[in-house]
């Protein structure tokens, strides 16, 4: 059984949550095991803001970086069929031989760092035209404000916005731009089960 994604419970648990959602997107929810769950607590929430109050800077990219690995080591234990890659700089962008939509092509999802009111995480899981599908794991009950994102409120399983590709380039601190190049994240994840290969499918080369 699949559970729905869900939001943040704070202010600064994006990284988390969004990681969260990832597992829950690609598997069912009886083969996600407590441990993970404790595990991606554990090392997430590990900035000082500037009063060092420990986690209300939320997650930083060492964590992500660690967390990546450490689920590659789960996925190598056979706790769970999970690959995980942790990219930075110059391989985040969207666009032709994109990393990150060969990654939502081939069944995967990302956890992408970009820009929201300051640095957050959030959920792709798929491409579909012009827009990237997402879930932004914080909760605006008003919905997008920018008229070109598109609020989705009926796929809770998948997603719950639309956004251009052409806002994610962007070098700027605009909503969902992924920012300067060299401060750029993401992470890879896939269920290895049903990761779609040249081996596993035709259709996806043509």
């Amino acid at each position: 059984m699949k559970n729905p994604l869900h939001y943040q419970i704070s202010e600064y648990d994006c990284g988390p949550t969004s990681l969260l959602n990832a597992l829950i997107y690609l598997f069912e929810r009886e083969e996600i095991l407590p441990e993970i769950i404790r595990y991606i607590m554990l090392y997430s929430l590990d900035c000082y803001d500037r009063c060092g109050i420990l986690g209300k800077s939320g997650t930083s990219k060492m964590a992500m970086m660690f967390l990546s690995e450490w689920l590659n080591g789960v996925g190598r234990a056979g706790v769970l069929s999970v690959e995980s890659r942790h990219l930075t700089g110059k391989q985040v962008y969207i666009g032709e031989n994109s990393l990150l939509t060969d990654a939502l092509k081939r069944g995967g999802a990302v956890v992408a760092r970009l820009n929201l009111e300051g640095e957050h995480y959030v959920l792709f899981t798929g491409a579909e035209k012009e827009h990237i599908l997402l879930f932004d794991p914080y909760y605006w009950p008003q919905g997008a404000s920018d008229g070109n994102i598109i609020s989705v409120t009926d796929k809770p399983f998948a997603y719950n916005r639309k956004v251009p590709f052409a806002y994610f380039n962007r070098e700027g601190e605009e909503p969902y731009s992924l920012g300067a190049i060299e401060k750029r994240e993401a992470v890879l994840l896939f269920n290895s089960r049903i990761k779609l290969t040249a081996e596993k499918t035709i259709e996806y080369f043509i």
